[in-house]
């Protein structure tokens, strides 16, 4: 069934007609009589010229009602940005595997699926593009045994079953998902036996970016697993909303300005978090007189200067990891280390999770391109970091709730204690940034854009940067998946423009998993980057416990 859309009138004064239902009118009334006229028109033209008028005829249509918002739901501008962002080199696929034990059969994960993934409507619904964007469409022919496939691993003589899962999942993150149906694919190999020797399942995840980021997914992962809750039902208001301008700017822009991004951004000090509600509620600093203005003028600094930092960003070291890349992929990620071990270290040197882990990230990449016989001394690369901007009781509306904030990872920093407390400082400098809001409002404004104007904006990001890397918190306990444990799980973010290096780390069931996704043109084997991964790591930890311990 295709959702017909209202733009909601309740706060609107009473007498006062709404606008854009007068707009809609209008251009329904217009649209028709064009309709009209062209077709008195088409009649006497030739069997061809009729032909091109009436394919003329059509778009103009559907680019009309696809404006206004007429059929289905429309997609909001930062998943659209999302959509129109596949190229030859990356295909903006968020993919997953987990393995499982004991192993687990094609039909009772068909049936979880109907029963718990299907309850999101985003899984059920095919992308309709149009002249002015995108819209979720109801797929009448929906099929599972389209969208969870049975597999069965080719393997090399002497291959490992891990490799062989590898190299597919590499293969699938180049293979697009088909446009006619809705964006996403699972891939069971049910008989799978990992390097443990374990017996059981492998499951591989293909979702396109448009659908949702990795928050919104870890919410979607706790759905469908053994003793996992449906989604709350969306009201009948949150399905009608329509994709206006004014709610866009209202919605993405000034809300996460208006205290949820304080939440989410972790910033520092009473100045800042009330610096980003009086931006959200300008007519209340307008009361507060001088202080709101002081306010006001700070926020309004910071994002100049943010804007002006995204703009100016020097280029990266010229790396092995840096250049063109082409058109095969590969996987690669690591046993799991204890995170209390990784938090022990945290506390031990006054540093956060996240600057330990990333410290180690860059460490890892600087061994391997010692491996490689280049000397990564004074050099440094640019990752992109994901930086959530929802309330996470909100993850299950799914949709891309996320900026961007460049970090520069010192790979050639050689000691892992100073490389460690050099993470550390610049992770602090990011704090209080605007630049995630700006990020999200240059992905939002590029889902307004047609693509190659899209894509001139957001090889900005591209050019200056080397590498994608995030960190998501995965669920604690370990988790059952049709009866079955879930041994391992690991996921890949999507690269965008020529940035051919994706970095993920996971959290999950007391342990912390490192994984690679990389373009094989740029770094053909990117289990050498991982390999380096836990050797930083031990030498990290036993650096720190040979530290003087005092009070």
């Amino acid at each position: 069934m295709v959702t017909r859309i209202a733009a909601p009138d309740a706060t609107r004064p009473e007498g006062i007609a709404n606008p854009l239902n007068a707009a809609g009118a209008a251009a329904r009334k217009a649209g028709a009589t064009t309709a009209a006229a062209a077709s008195r028109g088409a009649r006497a033209l030739p069997p061809a010229a009729r032909k091109a008028a009436g394919v003329v005829r059509k778009n103009v249509r559907r680019a009309a009602t696809g404006m206004l918002g007429l059929s289905g739901e429309r997609m909001s501008k930062v998943d659209t940005a999302w959509l129109r962002m596949d190229s030859g080199s990356n295909l903006m696929m968020i993919n997953g595997v987990w393995t499982m034990a004991p192993g687990i059969a094609w039909e009772a994960l068909c049936e979880r699926v109907q029963q718990r993934l299907l309850q999101y409507p985003r899984f059920r619904q095919r992308v309709v593009e149009d002249a002015a964007g995108a819209t979720w469409v109801e797929d009448r022919h929906f099929d599972i045994a389209a969208h969870v496939l049975r597999e069965t691993l080719p393997q090399e003589p002497g291959q490992s079953m891990q490799r062989a899962l590898q190299d597919r999942v590499g293969e699938l993150a180049m293979q697009p998902l088909d446009p006619r149906r809705p964006l996403w694919q699972m891939h069971l190999v049910e008989n799978f036996t990992g390097d443990d020797g374990q017996q059981g399942s492998a499951l591989i995840v293909r979702i396109h970016h448009c659908i949702a980021d990795g928050i919104a997914l870890i919410s979607v992962t706790m759905s469908i697993v053994d003793g996992g809750a449906e989604p709350p039902k969306r009201s009948r208001k949150e399905r009608e909303a329509a994709a206006t301008a004014e709610d866009w700017i209202a919605d993405a822009l000034i809300k996460p300005l208006a205290g949820l991004t304080v939440k989410a951004l972790d910033l520092a000090g009473d100045g800042a978090a009330r610096s980003f509600k009086v931006l959200g509620d300008p007519e209340k600093a307008m009361q507060h007189g001088l202080a709101g203005t002081m306010d006001m003028a700070r926020v309004a600094y910071q994002l100049v200067s943010d804007a002006a930092a995204l703009a100016l960003m020097p280029d990266d070291s010229p790396t092995r990891l840096k250049g063109q890349p082409g058109r095969a992929k590969r996987v690669a990620w690591c046993p799991p280390i204890p995170l209390e071990e990784v938090k022990a270290i945290g506390k031990a040197l006054n540093c956060s999770i996240n600057d330990v882990l990333m410290s180690c990230v860059a460490g890892a990449i600087g061994g391997y391109l010692r491996s490689q016989g280049d000397d990564p001394a004074g050099q440094e690369i640019r990752a992109m970091i994901p930086v959530n901007l929802r309330p996470m009781e909100e993850a299950w509306k799914l949709g891309n709730r996320f900026g961007l904030v460049p970090l520069v990872l010192p790979i050639g920093v050689a000691n892992p204690v100073e490389r460690v407390y050099e993470v550390r400082r610049r992770m602090n400098a990011l704090k209080g940034s605007t630049q995630p809001i700006l990020a999200f409002a240059m992905l939002a404004v590029a889902g307004l854009m047609i693509k190659p104007a899209q894509d001139a904006l957001l090889n900005l990001f591209g050019r200056k940067t080397t590498a994608v890397m995030t960190n998501v918190p995965g669920p604690k306990e370990q988790l059952t998946l049709c009866g079955a444990r879930v041994t391992q799980c690991m996921f890949w973010v999507p690269q965008s423009g020529d940035i051919g290096l994706g970095v993920s780390i996971l959290s999950y069931g007391g342990g912390v998993q490192f994984g690679v996704i990389t373009d094989t043109t740029l770094c053909p084997e990117p289990q050498l980057i991982i390999d380096a991964f836990a050797p930083e790591f031990d030498q990290l930890s036993l650096l720190t416990l040979m530290l003087p311990w005092g009070d």
